[in-house]
């Protein structure tokens, strides 16, 4: 169960920030209605979030899970794969130091939180454009020292693993098309969003309900059949900066 989160707002320039997105810019007026909305999403569901300050210097800081991988034990600082990304990581250590004692990614390895989706305790973890095969290892011998086990999956479409699967629950896993059948995922039930809906794969599930990105109906009324209440979010602006529901906040 998690009982906590840590949210970042978002800055006035928060559209400087990464995106391999075309097309419009993101509107801050939007974007602060859509994130107060999740924040307000997560207090419902019960978890005490702490909103923590805009970063002027670092438009992505507030995609906070980036930034650090919190357990029941310990808290990962993370080493971003994009270089303008790593004081965010530095950042966010004090903060969580508050909450877990604190172990770190070194160089060489470069890893996302993005790319890190625990289902119990075991860790599926990618190698993307952001997190190499040196970060996935030294988070998962970490791991290992905690009693998790862990896999690494390859990543050849999306920004971050999450961006294409996420966990909703008991051993089901929503996916996209491009990881529908991986050895890596053998063993979990896969739920595959439609092609037209790709985006929608990144959900959030907390202690027993879904958050869901709003206005995809054939990834919805697949998760309907799971039976678990679901909170729809607007992410539209978040979408714009390659972002989504699981990384805007730590759960711990």
């Amino acid at each position: 169960m998690f009982t906590h989160a840590i949210c970042r707002k978002p800055g006035l320039n928060f559209s400087h920030g990464l995106t391999t997105v075309q097309g419009a810019k993101p509107d801050y007026a939007v974007m602060m209605t859509q994130h107060d909305a999740y924040v307000g999403a997560l207090r419902k569901l019960g978890l005490q979030v702490d909103v923590l300050e805009p970063l002027a210097e670092f438009p992505d800081a507030y995609f906070v899970e980036d930034a650090a991988i919190m357990t029941a034990e310990l808290a990962i600082v993370t080493r971003p794969g994009a270089k303008a990304r790593r004081g965010e990581a530095a950042a966010m250590e004090p903060v969580i130091a508050k909450h877990r004692p604190i172990a770190r990614i070194e160089a060489p390895g470069k890893l996302d939180g993005g790319d890190v989706l625990f289902v119990g305790r075991h860790a599926l973890i990618g190698v993307s454009e952001r997190s190499n095969p040196e970060g996935a290892e030294q988070l998962g011998e970490i791991l290992e020292d905690h009693g998790y086990t862990w896999t690494a999956v390859p990543v050849a479409e999306g920004l971050h693993f999450k961006s294409s699967v996420n966990w909703v629950g008991g051993k089901n896993l929503l996916v996209t098309e491009d990881f529908a059948g991986m050895d890596e995922l053998e063993g979990y039930r896969q739920i595959v969003v439609d092609p037209a809906e790709t985006y929608s794969a990144n959900v959030l599930w907390i202690n027993g309900t879904l958050l869901v990105p709003a206005g995809y109906p054939k990834t919805r009324k697949k998760l309907e059949a799971l039976g678990l209440p679901m909170i729809d979010l607007d992410t539209s602006e978040a979408r714009k900066m390659d972002g989504g529901l699981t990384c805007m906040s730590l759960r711990f």
